[in-house]
This record gives C-alpha cells, sequence and structure tokens, in this order.
C-alpha cells in the first residue's frame, strides 16, 4: 500500500475537502462518502468485547491469555489475532470464529465501536460547510440499521439530520464489494461527490472508476487480504486530524 501522507500533509488534504464542501444556496450539496466500518470507525473493540466474554468459558490456561487481549492485537482474520496472544488450540478458534459470528454482525454489539481520531470533527465540518454526507457501508438493513444509527448519533457525527444518510446492505447474504459496485451509481447521481474515505484499496478503486472527480482517501487501518493495489490516485490516510503538530 502507498505511504500514508505526513501530518501536515494529511492536515492540508482533510481542509481541501471541506474547502470543497461549500457551494452556493440553490446549488446541490457536494457530497463526501464514508464507509464505517474501519474507516469512520474503529470496530476491534467489538472483536475485542466479543471475544473477552468467551473468557469464563474456557480452560484457565487459555482464558489467562485472553484476559491480556488489547485492542492494537486485534486482526483482520482471527487466527492471525489468535496468533497475538500464542493460542495455537484450533478447536478454541474454530469456537471463537463461530461465537463471533454470531455476535459481531447484529445491533447489540455496535455500541463498542469507537470513532478514529478526528473522525466526528472532520464529519461535522463537511456537513457544515455545506456537504451532503453519505454513510455508506457494507453493513446490513436488518440486523444493523438501528445499531448504526444509534452508534454514529450517539458520537456526534451528523445522522439524521438535513443533508445525511445511512446507505446500508439490503441483504447479509451480498457482498460488500457487489453491493457497493451496484449501489454507488446512484450516489454519485444524486450530487457530485467531491470525497470518499476506504478501508478497502478495492472499494477505493471503485471510487476512482465511479466518481472520477472524487479526492479517494484509503484509511490505513485493517483490511480484508488479497486486496489490490491501491491507484495512483488514492491517498493513504492514518486517521482524521485536521492539526499537522
Amino acid at each position: 500500500m502507498t505511504t500514508p501522507l505526513s501530518a501536515r500533509e494529511q492536515a492540508a488534504a482533510l481542509r481541501r475537502v471541506v474547502e470543497r464542501c461549500r457551494h452556493q444556496p440553490g446549488e446541490p450539496r457536494p457530497r463526501v462518502v464514508f464507509d464505517l466500518d474501519g474507516t469512520l470507525l474503529d470496530n476491534r473493540p467489538r472483536t475485542a468485547a466479543i471475544l473477552r466474554e468467551l473468557i469464563a468459558l474456557w480452560p484457565e490456561a487459555a482464558a489467562a491469555k485472553l484476559r491480556q487481549l488489547g485492542v492494537e492485537q486485534i486482526r483482520y482474520d482471527m487466527a492471525d489475532t489468535f496468533a497475538q496472544l500464542g493460542l495455537e488450540d484450533e478447536r478454541l478458534l474454530a469456537a471463537a470464529r463461530r461465537h463471533w459470528q454470531e455476535r459481531f454482525f447484529y445491533d447489540q454489539t455496535l455500541h463498542h465501536d469507537q470513532p478514529l481520531p478526528g473522525a466526528v470533527a472532520f464529519a461535522r465540518a463537511c456537513w457544515e460547510a455545506g456537504a451532503a454526507l453519505s454513510y455508506f457501508t457494507g453493513r446490513d438493513l436488518p440486523n444493523m440499521a438501528l445499531g448504526t444509527f444509534a452508534s454514529l448519533r450517539d458520537h456526534g457525527f451528523p445522522i439524521g439530520l438535513p443533508g445525511t444518510e445511512l446507505v446500508l446492505k439490503p441483504h447479509v447474504s451480498q457482498s460488500d464489494a457487489a453491493f457497493k459496485r451496484e449501489a454507488l451509481p446512484a450516489l454519485t447521481r444524486a450530487s457530485r461527490v467531491v470525497a470518499a474515505f476506504e478501508n478497502e484499496p478495492g472499494n477505493c478503486n471503485l471510487f476512482v472508476e465511479l466518481a472520477p472527480e472524487a479526492q479517494v482517501f484509503f484509511l490505513q487501518t485493517l483490511h480484508s487480504r488479497g486486496a489490490p493495489p491501491l491507484l495512483p490516485q488514492v491517498q493513504t490516510l492514518r486517521d482524521y486530524r485536521l492539526e499537522s503538530a
């Protein structure tokens, strides 16, 4: 992946996005599109909380290792997370995967997510400058809509306000990539996309393809294995802090 922008470069790039959000009265709002998991929100605390539920159920030696789990040890793949803890029991790994799958993709655990540094202030700055905000996520409507709305609201993101929308995939069975390729053209027709933020390289490249006027940013957090190389137009961020110091 590309080298992240320096703190000074990042602050300047994000301020340029805010400036592009300004528009004249009567004109359509410019649009800023944010993914959620790994982009605006750090979902590693959700995974950590779910895994810690297993402490009371596991043999003491394994439970002792799990008690040491820190958010910084969470990886995209559960096997890599276990390797960070020195847990090698394949049966425990399989059980943990099942438990995580039963809990991770549901409203009840979304309150554990935390905004990336600067994310709330930056999203508000874009909205207050005049942008429409689209929270464009691979979360699904039946199982995650209410918890997602509440999480965004409680953290202070603009949501439920004029010019904001939450766009979720209609069915859990649809892949995130397929959903975004299918739904993105409607966002670009609604108004001009001036910036898009994603943690999946493939989705970043999709924005370059389908929203060529947008500045596209890759958040250097966690992403799926086997991701394609980022196109050269994509800039890499660590977070959303607007201060260069």
